[in-house]
């Protein structure tokens, strides 16, 4: 499995951003596809992901009302819309994936991406 992310940058607090994460090696339909940020100092924490097989998503309650994860099937890549972004937004962006359900946790995803930097500025 391979996760390509792109789309981080610089923006200003209140801005819009999209994050896209090609995924490809093998067939999604019975993974989890999500997102993981870590921002300088501090430990990876999950953003959002959704589930391929039925699109159930999950949301850490810092993001919800803000960001969306649509997905492409056609493409095999799973977006992240963040709107409204704060200053405390800025981290590492990380496109995760693993066979299952979608869980929290950082270490029971099999699979990451390079990441990508987002920068919400005040």
């Amino acid at each position: 499995v391979q996760l390509q992310a792109s789309g981080g940058g610089l923006v200003q607090a209140g801005g819009s951003l999209r994050l896209s994460c090609a995924a490809s090696g093998r067939p999604f339909s019975t993974y989890a596809l999500g997102w993981f940020r870590q921002a300088p100092g501090k430990e990876r924490d999950f953003v959002s992901a959704i589930r391929w097989s039925d699109s159930n998503t999950y949301y850490s309650d810092s993001v919800k009302g803000r960001f969306t994860i649509p997905r492409d099937n056609a493409k095999n890549t799973v977006y992240l819309q963040m709107n409204s972004l704060k200053p405390e937004d800025t981290a590492v962006y990380f496109c995760v994936a693993r066979p299952g359900m979608i869980t929290t946790m950082a270490t029971e995803y099999d699979y990451w991406g390079q990441g990508t930097q987002v920068t919400v500025s005040s």
